[in-house]
């Protein structure tokens, strides 16, 4: 019997996700040995989980379509149909609690401030976590989120900074919130004044580079209106590679379909 379409492509798709899961596993070890930061190691794990997953189950699907393994395909396709609803609950949970929240606009400034109470309390949660948030600080600090902020604005007149199109991070994590009324200096050197504002971030700043505000509420609000702005982006292609994914398990079950008539074939010509 002549092979089948479905499986011809089913083959073609799990052979190229092989091929995509080697450099992803190299990617994972060669950050496990050589990372120098937290945030290099911090990817390592799920890399090489990501490679591991991907080279077996693209396995599955390329040898049980292309040598009519069934019980293979079938462990491929429950995997298939495992993952879509994986990514499609995180699609919804993505748009959920990404729903809420945005800087605050400030009259006379090109940058916006940001207050933690504006977005989602699951979010809030995970910041607020004291072992979570000293991750994503290190990660910041190592990135030099501020150190660069401070050598691109340094030459700026109070005026010219006040007018900068800031980051939301840059807002949040390297400069003193506006209530506090301090005196600038530079961008990332504030002289700290008398101040009737509640504001907690007044005490928190510090004009140490590995302190600024990276303590401060506004920077974890700053963290999260970045986050919420990479998640929408990630559910919108979630969108796209769901729609892949019901394609590839349509295909994948006419090839499983097709080993079970083939096997069927085989089996009653050999008792004739």
């Amino acid at each position: 019997m002549s092979f089948r379409i479905s499986n011809n492509l089913v083959g073609i798709l799990n052979f190229l996700t092989f091929l995509l899961s080697i450099p992803i596993l190299a990617g994972g070890i060669w950050l496990s040995h050589n990372g120098k930061t937290e945030c290099e190691k911090f990817l390592d794990t799920p890399l090489i989980i990501l490679g591991v997953c991907l080279m077996v189950v693209s396995l599955a699907g390329l040898v049980g379509a292309c040598c009519r393994v069934s019980w293979l395909l079938w462990f491929y396709l429950l995997v298939m149909f495992l993952l879509i609803i994986v990514v499609f609950c995180f699609t919804i949970f993505a748009f959920v609690v990404t729903n809420k929240g945005a800087g605050e606009v400030l009259s006379g400034k090109g940058y916006k401030e940001y207050k933690l109470g504006d977005y989602s309390d699951w979010l809030q949660k995970r910041v607020n976590n004291t072992k979570n948030w000293n991750k994503i600080k290190s990660c910041l600090i190592d990135a030099k989120v501020c150190s660069s902020f401070s050598d691109k604005y340094a030459n700026d007149t109070l005026t010219e900074f006040y007018s900068e199109n800031l980051s939301a991070i840059q807002s949040g994590c390297c400069k003193p919130s506006d209530s506090c009324g301090f005196t600038y200096v530079s961008p990332t050197d504030w002289t700290k004044t008398t101040t009737n504002s509640t504001n907690p971030d007044c005490s928190a700043w510090e004009n140490d580079t590995n302190v600024l505000c990276f303590n401060c509420q506004s920077c974890k609000a700053g963290f999260l209106d970045n986050l919420k702005s990479d998640w929408k982006k990630v559910a919108i292609v979630n969108i796209v590679f769901l729609i892949f994914l019901v394609i590839v398990y349509s295909v994948g079950c006419c090839a499983f379909r097709n080993n079970r008539k083939d096997n069927a074939y085989s089996s009653g010509w050999k008792h004739t």
